[in-house]
């Protein structure tokens, strides 16, 4: 009877475990059954790099200088400065008188010099007729051979006497010329030293003139370049005032640097006879080179995401989930830039790039058409 008893209770406690067993797989299943799926982190636009053909460019730095700088200077000696004319900026044209100095000594000396002419042309005149008589009676013997050897040599000095009176009479001409300071070729004045009142003496500087209103550009290009550099090419000149203009390359220099190896490259700057133009001498200048064009990847700049001073894009992997990967960047056309890392058939997210992480679910749409059309071809390194 006590067996039984013991048997039963141990099918029941069996069953009883066997229940609760299955009581537990049930709930778990339940509790599997109510656990939300993971929702995508953020909806996505993609796109795939395309092709462009990017400008080649060279970037250098130098100094903004004048083509050519005329030095005018005094071309008499001791005479005093009554009148300057121009100032610093002024923009002349040649032949434009410039400064003027006091011509009253150079006046009297001028009609001293004309006198003396006159006065040498009169001796000349008597001497010619005394020649000429003792030509007559030389064959009559009434005169010896050392008188008429002394009236024909008297006209020789006559003669030479005028043409000596003649040249002091251009030279003080010439004095009276140099006292009016003209403009040797069309420009802008960049320097002045001229006083009036002061006595200066020949060849002191009164002004500096920068040629024609010219400028160049010397750039400082690197020995390993110059061979990418060619004469009559282009290039666009960023003055520090943010003033731009575009220039040709008209000769690279001969020698380079042995201590820095670096070699300057002259362009010259379209001219602008304006006091108030944007580029002064002296300006330092960043500038571009134009080499060509080649073919690369880009994408647009939205897709890019700098992180940590390093730029990234996210890439779109088949499980929905997004990589990310590291990349170079290079030109820019337009709001596209070149990028080096990828290939042409990675799907890459375009907008919203810059909430995800590493490993994010994200939901993918149709990306807008706009950033698929080249954009214009505006370049910079």
């Amino acid at each position: 009877m006590n067996n039984t008893k013991t048997i039963v209770l141990a099918v029941l406690a069996v069953c009883i475990a066997a229940g609760g067993g299955m009581a537990a797989m049930n709930a778990s299943a339940a509790k599997e059954e109510k656990k939300p799926a993971q929702t995508p982190a953020l909806t996505v636009t993609t796109i795939r790099p395309t092709t462009a053909s990017l400008p080649l460019q060279l970037t250098a730095n130098g100094n903004v200088a004048a083509w050519q700088e005329a030095v005018i200077g005094n071309e008499s000696n001791g005479l005093r400065l009554t009148e300057v004319r121009v100032n610093v900026g002024d923009v002349v044209k040649k032949g434009e008188v410039l400064a003027v100095f006091s011509a009253d000594t150079v006046n009297a000396e001028v009609a001293q010099a004309r006198a003396a002419l006159a006065e040498a042309q009169a001796n000349a005149a008597e001497a010619q007729a005394d020649a000429r008589r003792a030509r007559a009676v030389q064959a009559s013997g009434a005169l010896s051979e050392q008188q008429i050897s002394q009236y024909l040599t008297a006209e020789q000095t006559a003669k030479a006497r005028i043409e000596s009176a003649r040249a002091v009479l251009a030279a003080q001409q010439l004095r009276l010329k140099y006292t009016q300071v003209v403009a040797p070729d069309a420009g802008v004045i960049s320097a002045r030293s001229a006083t009036v009142g002061s006595v200066v003496g020949a060849g002191t500087e009164l002004f500096r003139m920068i040629r024609q209103g010219r400028l160049e550009w010397r750039a400082e290009v690197m020995a390993a370049d110059l061979k990418n550099i060619r004469i009559g090419g282009t290039a666009r000149v960023k003055a520090a005032n943010g003033s731009e203009l575009t220039g040709k390359v008209r000769m690279v220099a001969p020698t380079v640097d042995p201590q820095t190896r670096v070699a300057l490259v002259y362009v010259d700057l379209p001219p602008d006879l304006n006091r108030n133009a944007p580029f002064k001498a002296g300006m330092f200048a960043t500038g571009q080179f134009e080499l060509g064009k080649s073919d690369a990847l880009t994408l647009p700049q939205p897709a890019v995401v700098v992180r940590d001073g390093f730029p990234y894009v996210f890439r779109l992997n088949p499980d929905s989930r997004v990589s990310q990967v590291k990349i170079r960047t290079g030109r820019r056309l337009g709001d596209r830039i070149e990028v080096t890392g990828l290939t042409a058939d990675t799907q890459v997210v375009l907008s919203g790039a810059g909430f995800l992480n590493d490993g994010d679910l994200v939901r993918t749409v149709a990306a807008p058409a706009a950033h698929s059309a080249t954009a214009p071809a505006v370049a910079s390194k």
